[in-house]
């Protein structure tokens, strides 16, 4: 089959990666140049211990009292957007406790699915992007954030996440001796892993291109033909291209060209800010999430340390805030004193829109509508995380193989 894939992220070029090895002939086509995407400058998590939804009821309520502090972890740019508005009022619906216990098991499945292929990937001589299997710390420095670690570490034993133990300040600071933290204590989430997502995706599109995976950079998707049920020919501004199948994992972008074939997503866009440090002066053996302070670290690639965070809820176009950045830095130094990192200019700031689903889950499958066309979009925060795996199932769906996992809690038609 011909395939078009619209969306050159993690997600994209997974589903074109699986795509290409079994047979079908894959163009994949995105607006900008594949080269600092969402899928560049996150923290570079593979992680299934992320299994709690961004949709919970602490987010509803914390995110209120954050609404005017401009360097708060979680912020929604109050404006008129029905398409905002709708996705809010979908998302205090359905953040709820039953809401979280559902989305734990399937978040778990294809998360543990992509570290599995991220590890195949490994093992090939093309891929050498800096993957660590030394598991993700969350570390905490009040009662409240202890409490949060102990119903963690009790959720992930639930889950089969056995190897998730609670660390004292003392075992925290053994991991880290050449580090001094603030801290109580943290929680160690072993099953989890990181990678350099800036090798990651240049190795994966190095690989498509040597394999005669089409590329088409800075060419915007304008519209679709179609015939019978199936969507048949994709418009951009400089060709029209055939297709046999679609998949649509676009990003943030995807709510727009989904309703260029008349489907109804409802997806916002989350902006995250990172910062990296080369030949990093500060010294850290593990990935950390700070509880309090929302904010990730990682040590990267050798020589590199990364600071991001935030959860800014606003439009594709609104130009970046430094406030976020200049929080994401204040909360490091409020966890790690000696971390005194100079507020960078702006050119030194990375910032990219996640696509956030209405209740936290990523869309994922078939449509109703259109017997031809896959959705891959809605991963938010972790969608290098998930994008392998996703990727696998991309494939799967189209070559109608079994499943490597139930998907009915990702459908499309969930808010109908």
């Amino acid at each position: 089959m011909k395939v078009i894939v619209i969306g050159g992220g993690i997600v994209g070029l997974s589903s074109a990666y699986y795509l290409q090895q079994s047979g079908h002939e894959v163009t994949v086509i995105d607006k900008t140049d594949m080269s600092s995407n969402c899928s560049y400058g996150n923290a570079g998590y593979v992680c299934p211990s992320h299994f709690v939804p961004l949709a919970t009821p602490g987010i509803v309520k914390q995110g209120l009292k954050w609404m005017w502090n401009s360097r708060s972890p979680f912020y929604v740019q109050p404006r008129l957007s029905w398409s905002l508005i709708d996705w809010g009022m979908k998302f205090m619906k359905v953040a709820t406790p039953e809401h979280v216990e559902r989305s734990a098991i399937p978040l778990r499945d294809i998360a543990i699915i992509s570290k599995k292929m991220y590890e195949e990937w490994t093992a090939l001589p093309q891929f050498r992007f800096a993957y660590e299997r030394k598991g993700l710390l969350e570390i905490f420095q009040t009662d409240t954030g202890g409490d949060h670690a102990k119903h963690m570490l009790e959720k992930a034993h639930e889950l089969g996440l056995t190897d998730t133990v609670l660390l004292s300040k003392e075992q925290l600071d053994a991991l880290e001796p050449q580090t001094r933290i603030l801290a109580k204590g943290a929680v160690h989430f072993q099953c989890d892993a990181h990678l350099y997502p800036n090798k990651l995706m240049q190795q994966l599109l190095a690989d498509l291109r040597q394999k005669g995976v089409r590329l088409l950079g800075n060419e915007e998707v304008t519209g679709f033909e179609n015939s019978q049920g199936s969507i048949t020919k994709v418009k951009t501004a400089k060709a029209v291209y055939d297709a046999d199948a679609i998949v649509l994992s676009s990003g943030s972008w995807s709510r727009e060209l989904a309703a260029k074939m008349d489907l109804k997503i409802p997806l916002v866009a989350g902006r995250g800010y990172s910062v990296t440090l080369e030949d990093s002066p500060y010294k850290l053996n593990h990935p950390a999430v700070l509880i309090e302070g929302r904010v990730a670290l990682t040590p990267m690639d050798g020589n590199k340390i990364r600071f991001g965070g935030t959860m800014e809820i606003t439009s594709t176009d609104a130009p970046p805030r430094m406030s976020r950045v200049k929080g994401v830095l204040e909360a490091v130094e409020r966890f790690f004193p000696d971390f005194t990192v100079p507020m960078p200019t702006m050119d030194k700031v990375w910032y990219g829109f996640r696509p956030c689903s209405a209740d936290g889950l990523p869309y994922l499958g078939r449509t109703a509508k259109w017997k031809n066309v896959v959705v891959a979009t809605g991963h938010a925060m972790v969608g290098l995380s998930l994008g392998a795996g996703t990727g696998k199932i991309v494939s799967e769906i189209l070559n109608e193989e079994k499943l490597s996992m139930d998907i009915a809690p990702f459908n499309l038609d969930r808010f109908r």
